[in-house]
């Protein structure tokens, strides 16, 4: 059983996913606005949030981000946008998952277990090292060279997922699947993109890289600088 915090507006779609997710185990407060939500989250500690986009009084992004500037519960997202730009932005954003309206109460109890099994199995990791950089996923914290680095949340994901497969070319496509949670595939600019931005963070370029090497047409790979 896990004690879920549903933020969603509409009244009939929060008291159907409410009866579902409660005859399947879970425990359930609720929200109707995004302030309300925020103060239950950060007040009632649940185990997972799901989020409505589409709010009130504050846009789901936005509610989505200040929650990330105050936790790490793994949150899901309920949307009815379902263009790609707007569900690599709610991803970027902090969230863990997303459905697409209309969803059914047994599709997102099976997400929840997904994302539950998936953030359990984060808290169990060690620590990550490759020559002088250091990724902790316990405390979502990462050093180059005894340096603390700023990074986002999916900059600390990407590089989490790429340092915990250090020697390994790792391509695209796996990475939009695996740290996008995109399954169906996406925009490699997406990757392109945060990897330039992750390269900055590490005091390098793709011209000269330390650790993030590019192997063109398959992947990147990361490993320890050599000397």
């Amino acid at each position: 059983m896990a004690q879920v915090l549903l933020i969603e507006d509409d009244p009939a779609i929060r008291g159907a996913l409410i009866r579902g997710l409660t005859e399947r185990g879970h425990a359930v407060d609720s929200a109707a606005a995004a302030l309300p939500g925020l103060e239950s989250a950060v007040t009632n500690r649940p185990d997972l949030v799901v989020l409505d986009l589409g709010l009130p009084d504050l846009d789901g992004t936005t509610m989505l981000r200040m929650l990330r500037g105050a936790s790490r519960v793994p949150v899901i997202v309920a949307t009815a946008r379902d263009d790609e730009a707007e569900i690599v932005a709610v991803l970027d954003a902090g969230a863990d998952d997303y459905l697409v309206k209309p969803f059914s109460a047994a599709q997102l109890d099976a997400r929840i277990r997904a994302v539950l099994r998936r953030s359990g199995d984060t808290v169990a990791d060690p620590t990550v090292v490759v020559g002088g950089l250091r990724v902790d996923p316990r405390s979502r914290e990462a050093s180059l060279d005894g340096a603390a680095l700023d990074l986002t949340p999916r900059e600390f994901e990407l590089l989490h997922y790429l340092a915990a497969r250090s020697g390994q070319v790792v391509s695209k496509r796996e990475l939009l699947t695996e740290v996008w949670r995109l399954p169906y595939g996406g925009a490699d600019k997406t990757v392109d993109v945060h990897l330039s931005w992750l390269r900055r963070k590490l005091g390098e370029t793709a011209q000269e890289p330390r650790y993030l090497h590019a192997v063109r047409g398959v992947g990147v790979r990361i490993s320890a600088p050599q000397g």
